[in-house]
């Protein structure tokens, strides 16, 4: 297997989980896949552990990555690194592990790739500062791009970071409301493929909002996107 080519010489294609097409979501493994690769950045989530570390899945429980079930926010870091990750293959492979934030930062900056960082529950303001603070260690805050579909955390970010690039992720076309929110704080778009059309795309940069879609796995439909200028797309296995 390998990833399926699309022409984009204007828009930024961003790695889905890591290489999520190849390799176990949020694994090392997918992160390194895609930094092998000519992806502009690698996306992930992010969610604190029972012992206040900050680890980076897409789920809440661990059950479906794993087959074993542990509520991420209910169980401590050790827990939660003991457990092997399934593998999209036939065999069993120890290295699929469940990385920490640090361990994902390190791989975009060996990389040199931009983060996708996904704040994925509602974080306090000292948790948002933590956050920041484990990537400002890694000295790679100015290449990271926060999203969230949850606005608070924005909000929050914003009151931290006037300038950090962030997009607020939404399931339905922008309504009225939501671009006059983005206008306020500075927030840009990233939007579900599935709601997005050329007008939307055209209304956004009219506004100076830069556009992201999500997860745009079909090769004709990327080609699409492109043709309408959106700024990124997000995606499992197109290059």
């Amino acid at each position: 297997m390998n990833t399926i080519p699309v022409s984009h010489p204007h828009t930024r294609m961003i790695a889905h989980r890591g290489l999520s097409g190849l390799e176990t979501e949020n694994t090392a493994a997918a992160f390194v896949a895609a930094g092998n690769r000519s992806y502009f950045g690698i996306e992930t989530d992010v969610h604190k552990t029972a012992d206040g570390h900050f680890v980076v899945i897409h789920d809440e429980n661990t059950h479906r990555v794993s087959g074993t079930s542990c509520q991420v926010e209910k169980t401590k870091l050790k827990k939660l690194r003991s457990l092997t990750l399934k593998n999209l293959g036939e065999d069993p492979r120890a290295d699929l592990k469940i990385p920490t934030l640090q361990e994902y930062i390190q791989i975009c900056k060996r990389y040199q790739k931009d983060g996708v960082l996904e704040l994925k529950t509602r974080f306090s303001s000292k948790e948002i500062k933590k956050i920041v603070s484990i990537i400002q260690k890694e000295e790679y805050l100015e290449h990271i791009i926060f999203i969230s579909f949850d606005l608070e955390n924005l909000v929050l970010l914003r009151e931290l970071l006037p300038k950090q690039p962030a997009q607020l992720l939404t399931s339905d076309a922008p309504s009225e409301k939501t671009v006059k929110q983005m206008k306020q704080y500075h927030f840009d778009l990233d939007c579900n493929v599935k709601s997005l059309s050329k007008k939307i795309v055209e209304e956004m940069h009219s506004q100076g909002i830069e556009v992201n879609c999500w997860t745009c796995n079909d090769p004709e439909t990327a080609q699409m996107l492109i043709s309408w200028g959106v700024d990124y797309i997000t995606t499992n296995i197109l290059e």
